[in-house]
């Protein structure tokens, strides 16, 4: 199984598989047969968020895969326009309901900012997110949620949570792949022991016609998004792939193989628009 039974250990002692299924853009009415067709792969490790609208399809694909709870690992994330601690609240309870999945793995705040705000926006809204952090400690202290984290922080975002709250994000859920892979911010992640999981790690189809990794990948008889996802995993990075087919699904995770450093040095020099 390789990969698929692999596991980084977040701070606070919780294992998390080495790869999941991310469903962004998964229809609510898709997301069941998609997670049956993961957990069948050997996948273990499912991503949603309220902001996707699947939580509740997420939740039937686990339920009816006939796979005991305690093998999956389940993360969701408050939406990013919650930046209280009574609508943050809300938030959770209403991803628990949805699930209906008995508990949350790892929680995370989707964006330090609402979307519209995301780029260049001047409230960075940090006396709000310690409002919402408060919320998802008190989730983690009832039992509701394992562990907790952020998604989209840069450093000072990570630090004001850090200097002002009792416990620590455990990941930061970021875009990381070939030609943005962040190297201050993953630093700085790694360094205090923040795990960097990588969403979109094919930039979402665009470096399928990459020339350059097409190259790597003819020299390991792999495919472009295998040579991706590898690439994030040697990065020290928990990749999320995201697809709906069972080909797809499957082949995202026979990624046990490995990248030289010559070759990573290749795609690390590798830039995108």
């Amino acid at each position: 199984m390789g990969i698929l039974t692999e596991h980084f250990v977040l701070s606070n002692g919780v294992a998390i598989p080495k790869l999941g299924l991310g469903t962004w853009q998964t229809p609510n009415d898709v997301a069941p047969q998609a997670v049956r067709t993961a957990l069948e792969v050997g996948y273990t490790h499912i991503d949603t968020a309220r902001a996707y609208r699947n939580e509740s399809g997420v939740g039937e694909g686990l339920r009816s895969s006939g796979i005991p709870r305690e093998r999956i690992f389940l993360t969701t994330k408050v939406g990013a326009e919650f930046k209280s601690y009574e609508s943050a609240k809300q938030s959770i309870d209403t991803s628990l309901r949805e699930l209906d999945a008995g508990y949350i793995d790892l929680l995370l705040i989707h964006a330090p900012r609402p979307w519209p705000e995301m780029d260049g926006g001047a409230n960075r809204y940090f006396p709000e997110n310690i409002e919402v952090w408060r919320a998802l400690e008190e989730a983690q202290r009832r039992g509701d949620v394992k562990a907790i984290g952020v998604s989209n922080f840069e450093i000072d975002d990570l630090t004001n949570l850090t200097s002002h709250c009792e416990i620590t994000p455990v990941a930061n859920q970021i875009e990381f792949h070939i030609g943005c892979t962040e190297p201050e911010l993953t630093a700085y992640c790694q360094a205090n022991d923040i795990l960097v999981e990588a969403y979109s790690p094919i930039a979402t189809g665009e470096l399928l016609t990459n020339q350059a990794i097409a190259e790597v990948a003819a020299r390991y008889g792999k495919s472009i998004a295998q040579v991706c996802i590898r690439h994030a995993l040697q990065c020290g990075c928990l990749p999320l792939p995201k697809s709906v087919h069972a080909e797809f699904i499957a082949e995202d995770a026979d990624v046990d193989f490995e990248i030289t450093a010559a070759d990573m040095a290749v795609l690390d020099a590798i830039t995108v628009d």
